[in-house]
């Protein structure tokens, strides 16, 4: 746990796993409902791998530049000079915004962006949001649980949105409250700031709480961005379809092996992992064909 602003009940938790010798890291940033350990299928696989990778819950900040401003102190405190991000749902805008308030002197180096969206106004909420400090903690709840999706569902996917629920339970009225109000509150991502990012966008194919304009905006605002899709997922692939997910985060950050923006220990580039990425990489753009 660690503190980097005046004020000290803002902490910060966080798993660092891997290398430390690596200097450019792959940082998590969980949804409203998630705590920092919702991406442990992701940090036990690609430490596995030789990949450093850090997953993150933020304290409560009530707004973006408030949360960028103490992202940007945690860096610094972990002598990060740049971090590839991946973030999920509110996490991803999160990351957005991050790069676009760091972009004249730049800290992310790249952005995998999970069912994430770039406009709060999508949640039709932003005129409730300065009311979410004053709801009790249940109401909070429940406002989240409403997203999430309800019906039969696969073992995993069931699985996955059992352990979500166990970790909204974990997260107290402020943290809660703080997460909804950065969720709705009126912002939106400017591109032209973070054009130049090499950009994932993944998303499911299934329900999940955002919509299809919501996606469409984000491949609107990254033409160039790489498209990770998923036949099912739902809301948490991170949980449920975890290895489809690490794949596509393998071949995300396959760009910068051999560069110093690498995540990964170059010794454990194998040519046999090199190899699987290549016919994945294959079988992707055949799809993309299509």
């Amino acid at each position: 746990q660690i503190i980097v602003d005046d004020d000290d009940s803002k902490v910060w938790s966080l798993y660092d796993a891997g290398p430390r010798s690596i200097r450019c890291p792959l940082i998590f940033l969980p949804p409203v409902s998630g705590t920092a350990d919702v991406f442990f299928q992701q940090i036990l696989a690609l430490t596995g791998w030789g990949y450093r990778v850090i997953a993150l819950q933020y304290p409560v900040y009530w707004d973006h530049l408030e949360f960028c401003d103490g992202f940007r102190k945690l860096l610094d405190h972990l002598q990060l000079d740049k971090v590839h991000l991946f973030g999920a749902s509110l996490g991803g805008f999160l990351a957005q915004k991050f790069a676009e308030y760091t972009h004249k002197s730049p800290r992310v180096q790249s952005l995998i962006l999970c069912n994430a969206f770039s406009d709060t106004s999508i949640f039709n909420q932003t005129w409730t949001a300065n009311s979410f400090w004053l709801m009790p903690a249940f109401m909070l709840k429940k406002i989240v649980l409403g997203n999430f999706a309800s019906g039969p569902l696969d073992p995993e996917m069931a699985d996955g949105i059992d352990f979500m629920v166990d970790r909204l339970e974990s997260l107290g009225q402020s943290e809660l409250a703080s997460r909804l109000t950065l969720n709705c509150q009126n912002s939106y991502v400017e591109p032209h700031k973070i054009r130049d990012i090499p950009v994932t966008i993944m998303d499911v194919f299934d329900q999940s709480a955002l919509s299809t304009e919501a996606k469409e905006e984000m491949y609107k605002l990254y033409p160039n961005g790489r498209r990770a899709h998923l036949k099912t997922g739902g809301n948490f692939p991170y949980l449920c379809r975890s290895a489809e997910v690490n794949l596509y985060i393998q071949i995300h950050l396959l760009q910068f092996h051999g560069t110093r923006y690498a995540a990964i220990d170059p010794s454990m580039v194998s040519a046999e992992e090199l190899e699987v990425q290549k016919i994945s990489l294959q079988s992707s753009s055949e799809q993309e064909e299509q």
